[in-house]
């Protein structure tokens, strides 16, 4: 991709936390911790369910990938950030900060995608379960997760294309600890309205259509839970969708508020607690989580 950049700028500035960057330091270590834990847990997760021959079924091999998804999206954006909190070195240079974007971007539509398939299997291990091993195979499995990277890759390849191609001339700094299109577009001086309607269409399309497809997928399971004739049974069918139901809720919180929220005019600056929460929180949580119940 060769992306135009007619002016002096050459590298960005990311602003992270400057009320708080006296605690460097102590803020490096705590996020460190938070990101080395992060990374064994869902470390585990994959070399646990690839090695463990009880762990074979479709579940832990959506959540194999979905572990790995997390692995990487953490990996794009928090060693950055530790380097802003240890040394101070804000810059980042025009290739490196919009292929970081495009990671961010992609993992992120491709995980929330994925999120929605593990609940099509949850239903259908619940509602359907004569039919689930007939359904949900090796081959169904491996298809559904090449579908949703491919897809989550098709919604921003465009995007990522036509914000590539904006002029930077000034200023350079992003108001933000990392790279993403949303404050990229708003430091362009090219006319870029429509690519803000369009970012806010994409998102919307990443967030509400897995969303609809879990809630309505939940739903069903809801209720067949509530008609099963024995309390051990519904004890038994609700454990195996609890830790997907406890995830869902950490996910989709802190990206609607960062997304979907009213325009505002300092709205990136209230947007850095909520992405801190998508991507350090959360990725830490989930495994934590998934690991308890399972």
């Amino acid at each position: 991709m060769e992306m135009k950049n007619g002016t002096s700028v050459q590298e960005f500035t990311l602003e992270g936390f400057p009320a708080v960057q006296r605690l460097g330091k102590i803020l490096f270590l705590v996020h460190s911790l938070a990101y080395l834990a992060s990374i064994a847990g869902n470390t585990v997760i994959v070399t646990t369910t690839c090695a463990d021959s009880r762990l074979q079924m479709p579940v832990y091999f959506f959540l194999r990938i979905f572990s790995f998804f997390e692995c990487c999206f953490t990996s794009a954006i928090i060693p950055k950030l530790l380097v802003i909190f240890l040394l101070g070195k804000q810059t980042i240079s025009f290739a490196a900060c919009f292929l970081q974007a495009c990671v961010f971007v992609f993992l992120g539509a491709a995980g929330f995608l994925l999120l929605a398939v593990m609940s099509l299997d949850q239903y259908l291990a619940i509602c359907k379960p004569l039919h689930y091993t007939t359904i949900m195979n090796l081959r169904a499995c491996c298809l559904l997760v090449t579908a949703c990277s491919a897809l989550g890759f098709t919604l921003i390849a465009s995007l990522v294309v036509m914000v590539s191609q904006l002029c930077f001339c000034g200023p350079h700094v992003i108001p933000h600890f990392f790279c993403d299109l949303s404050p990229l577009i708003h430091l362009s001086c090219s006319a870029s309205r429509s690519l803000e309607i369009l970012l806010l269409v994409l998102a919307l399309c990443v967030l509400l259509t897995p969303l609809i497809i879990t809630i309505t997928a939940c739903s069903n399971i809801v209720i067949t839970i509530i008609g099963l004739p024995s309390a051990k049974e519904r004890q038994k069918a609700f454990s195996t969708c609890s830790s997907h139901l406890i995830v869902l809720p950490l996910m989709y919180g802190s990206c609607v508020f960062i997304y979907m929220k009213r325009k505002k005019v300092n709205r990136l600056d209230s947007n850095k607690e909520a992405a801190l929460v998508n991507t350090v929180v959360t990725p830490l949580l989930n495994p934590v989580t998934y690991m308890l119940r399972n």
